[in-house]
């Protein structure tokens, strides 16, 4: 039964849970994004706010508004630290669950070129040590959507998503960055507890292919893992917009506005938090897409991974 059916049934509106990374992000505007081998210098750096899970509960309470997202995740005893917890609370997301550790807060290392194309480094950090113990088993219901990427230890973002469908809950997995040593039976695992899936173009095919289902395009690749997982997977296609495919062979397709980016830091990450946020909301699926390629399409417009991040107000989508 999808998420949206059961919370009909429910009368529910659910709480987002996201569990995953938080970081620093150091970014450097440079002239090109440099190779192997090569160096470049940028005038200034300025820092932001980062990490795929604090961006995604970022963008999620922007949309689904103050009190309905909470983060799970930790931090270091560090002034990033500090910072990070500061400016969640400050956009209306609940840190009761950032938990310190002794590694020190995670940080990302971020060029951005001309064209708004960028490129990133991250340093885990404390993020390595979050832990599905840190969340406490009153925080799994029927009414829970967890949020997860892959920036944080597999294994413990497993653990949390086969809590939360213990719990009848929903999982909403972003498989970014799909690491360098997959294997298909973590791929197997992740599609068993996973009801939407989302990726992007490169990681649909390197997701299907590393469980044996090679694609020479993210439509067939996402048609095979939506049938493999039994599930709903959403590709992220930039400028071509988003499609879903789903278990039954089903593929709806939105496009994208129209616009010239600024900075497309953050843009995925955007999609996903408000994606989470209008499907909590019993939103359609097609009508979410919607949703969040035009948030995507607006933090696109501005520098930073959180800095543009779209309020619910501003979104046409949501008028």
């Amino acid at each position: 039964m999808s998420w949206t059916r059961k919370a009909d049934l429910a009368g529910l509106r659910a709480m987002i849970l996201v569990f995953g990374s938080l970081n620093i992000d150091l970014v450097a505007q440079v002239p090109v994004i440099p190779g192997p081998g090569r160096t470049v210098l940028a005038p200034s750096y300025g820092m932001d706010f980062g990490g795929k899970g604090a961006n995604q509960a970022v963008a999620a309470a922007r949309i689904g508004g103050a009190g309905r997202v909470r983060m799970a995740g930790r931090v270091g005893h560090d002034g990033f630290g500090n910072d990070a917890i500061e400016n969640l609370a400050a956009n209306g997301v609940d840190t009761g669950l950032v938990i310190r550790s002794d590694e020190p807060t995670g940080c990302a290392f971020i060029t951005v070129d001309r064209a708004g194309e960028n490129a990133i480094t991250v340093a885990s950090g404390a993020n390595m040590a979050a832990s599905a113990s840190d969340l406490p088993a009153g925080f799994f219901a029927a009414d829970t959507l967890l949020v997860l990427q892959m920036e944080v230890a597999f294994a413990q973002s497993l653990a949390a998503a086969r809590r939360t469908k213990s719990a009848s809950g929903t999982v909403l997995w972003n498989l970014a960055p799909v690491p360098e040593q997959v294997t298909a039976p973590m791929i197997t695992e992740l599609l068993a507890v996973t009801d939407y899936l989302l990726v992007n173009e490169h990681e649909a095919r390197d997701s299907a292919a590393a469980i044996g289902l090679a694609s020479s395009d993210y439509e067939t690749a996402a048609g095979h893992l939506a049938k493999a997982g039994d599930l709903t997977c959403i590709v992220t296609a930039g400028a071509q917009g988003a499609l879903a495919a789903t278990a039954d062979g089903t593929c709806l397709r939105v496009p994208a506005p129209h616009i010239t980016p600024v900075d497309t830091t953050g843009a995925g990450d955007t999609f996903a938090g408000a994606l989470a946020a209008v499907l909590s909301e019993t939103m359609p699926l097609e009508a979410a897409m919607r949703v969040g390629c035009e948030a995507a399409a607006q933090k696109c417009l501005k520098r930073g991974a959180q800095a543009g991040m779209p309020q619910r107000s501003a979104l046409s989508s949501l008028a």
